[in-house]
């Protein structure tokens, strides 16, 4: 017996509230990324660690906010907490070891394809094994091409947001392409869940093991509430996070041609400051036996 299959039961709420934490998510971290750029050793390694995490959970988070609206009319649906904790974990990692690449390598076509491919297998592992932690009384079905479909989009989403990451300076454009990643992320998303059918069997009633989708909400509400204080605080520490600027390396400026590089001591080491203004000199001529 088929289920009956409904992915916006609470209407346009849940994906527009999905999409606003991938944004969030998405943007936190790729400007934490680009931030890693203008560091070395261990702050790299910090503003990296802090761009995956950003990322990976607010893909996570978008994923479950999405899942409260999915719905099999004929059996309620639960959730192993282990398998779907487990999905956090899995996105972070791989979405680091995307990011770390990029961050350590820069926007070569080798580092971002990498980068891009394991960040976006990231992504889709993170959704499946969520759909896996699902609990009901009915088994899952794919559409293999579909599936597929939403696969690709997680790895073109991903490399272009590590592009972005380590191309893209300022406000605005950053806005942009955090927008551009929250409208890939969240189709990329719905594009698996178009994916599935539930074929039924059973009485309908929950399987032993799963929790009830509404104890998930404390933490998908732990969720944005985080990085909202997170996004607020790397703001008043930080402004560079925000506006861009500085973000760019500007090359430094010639400096002028003094008396000391032209081999003569300048006057605020020498006459300025009460010595004979050509000590310099007769110090560099006794040293060279002239």
């Amino acid at each position: 017996m088929q289920g009956t299959v409904d992915g916006f039961s609470h209407g346009f709420v849940t994906p527009l509230a999905a999409f606003l934490m991938a944004c969030l998510g998405g943007a936190l971290g790729l400007r934490c990324t680009t931030r890693s750029l203008r560091k070395h050793g261990a702050p790299r390694l910090g503003w990296l660690a802090l761009g995956a995490t950003a990322i990976g959970s607010g893909i996570w988070t978008m994923h479950f906010i999405a899942m409260l609206g999915f719905t099999v009319r004929e059996t309620p649906i639960g959730y192993d907490p282990a398998t779907t904790f487990a999905g956090l974990a899995v996105a972070i990692v791989m979405v680091g070891i995307g990011i770390f690449i990029v961050g350590y390598r820069g926007a070569t076509a080798l580092a971002l394809v990498t980068g891009g491919t394991i960040t976006g297998l990231g992504i889709a592992t993170m959704h499946y094994l969520g759909m896996a932690g699902m609990r009901l009384a009915g088994e899952l079905r794919y559409d293999t091409p579909t599936v597929t479909l939403s696969v690709v989009i997680a790895v073109v989403a991903a490399t272009s947001a590590l592009w972005a990451a380590v191309s893209i300076h300022g406000f605005l454009p950053s806005l942009g392409g955090s927008v551009g990643m929250g409208v890939a992320v969240t189709g990329m998303h719905y594009t698996g869940m178009a994916a599935v059918s539930v074929h039924l069997h059973g009485d309908g009633a929950t399987p032993a093991g799963g929790d009830a989708a509404s104890s998930l909400l404390a933490p998908m509400l732990i969720g944005p509430a985080v990085f909202l204080l997170l996004a607020g605080v790397m703001v008043m520490i930080d402004p560079l996070l925000v506006t861009g600027d500085g973000d760019r390396r500007r090359p430094a400026l010639a400096a002028p041609r003094t008396a000391v590089s032209a081999g003569w001591e300048s006057p605020p080491y020498g006459a300025a400051a009460g010595r004979p203004p050509f000590r310099g000199l007769r110090r560099r001529e006794r040293a060279e036996g002239r």
